[in-house]
């Protein structure tokens, strides 16, 4: 058994809040100057130059990506062989996001309540927690700061097993043609395929943290990815919905077994600046 202190849970949630928010990844940094030599639009070009120069200045600045520094989503595997000593995990996670994005100057954009007052935490918090228990002792955590212009324009649809690839080709062009310029493109799509309603969009928002330049394991749903990826680039929306051929730098497919009656497919929509950090403890 091995033991983890709850005030290393929150130094560690701390720091990857600012990091997710200051540093692109490179493999995102990659994909825009690739698009940017294979668009043909001369905005297009443009705008996307812009967005490789804002990464830039934003690592070289220590200063956010984007203004929407998002809602903090964050998987963390915990080994069984761990104990967590000194506080609960949720509060200790909660006060590791209101550390980062206090001390790290991040907009705090979440209010306490979704209906009615809707007043602002002021701290950000709470975040949005997905734990699994893995073998080992170790623990290992994923800030993914959601923008909500990206989320916003995320959709989730229970299909019938009839219905099969071309309803699921339809439902992703439609969604992509629909969200325009909301989300920001150049966008990364995530999809999840199976399980249930809610099982379906978590393996959707997980599919966008696994690095743009990797494609899912199994061949049939590598090629789908592919498939779906020149569908959305068709779709002529272009980066930030002004026309051209690079709407999209990747579309990540998860799947898990479902019901026999059962299709459940959930698309997550992220903007160019697909950020996330992560930490083995």
């Amino acid at each position: 058994m091995r033991t983890i202190d709850a005030a290393q849970i929150t130094a560690a949630v701390a720091k990857l809040a600012v990091d997710a928010n200051y540093y692109l990844s490179d493999d995102i940094r990659t994909a825009l100057e690739s698009g940017r030599e294979r668009e043909e639009s001369p905005l297009g070009q443009a705008i996307l130059g812009q967005l490789v120069e804002n990464a830039c200045i934003a690592r070289d600045e220590q200063m956010p990506i984007c203004q929407d520094t998002g809602m903090a989503v964050i998987f963390m595997e915990i080994g069984q062989e761990v104990h967590i000593t000194g506080g609960s995990l949720a509060e200790a996670v909660n006060a590791g996001v209101a550390r980062g994005y206090t001390e790290g100057y991040l907009r705090k954009s979440v209010v306490a309540e979704p209906l009615f007052n809707r007043k602002n935490t002021g701290d950000n918090t709470p975040a949005v927690l997905h734990t699994s228990i893995v073998a080992g002792d170790k623990i290992k955590i994923v800030l993914a700061p959601k923008g909500f212009g990206s989320e916003n324009m995320s959709t989730l649809k229970m299909f019938k097993p009839a219905d099969g690839l071309p309803a699921i080709r339809q439902f992703l062009v439609d969604t992509v043609f629909n969200a325009g310029s909301n989300p920001c493109p150049p966008i990364v799509v995530g999809i999840g395929i199976g399980g249930t309603m809610e099982k379906a969009a978590i393996i959707a928002k997980q599919a966008l943290l696994r690095p743009i330049n990797q494609r899912n394991p199994q061949p049939e749903y590598a090629k789908l990815e592919q498939e779906f990826l020149e569908l959305v680039n068709k779709t002529g929306v272009g980066p930030q919905g002004l026309g051209g051929r690079v709407t999209a730098l990747a579309v990540n497919i998860e799947y898990y077994p479902t019901h026999i009656a059962g299709l459940p497919v959930a698309i997550n929509i992220n903007c160019h600046a697909t950020r996330h950090a992560e930490v083995e403890l």
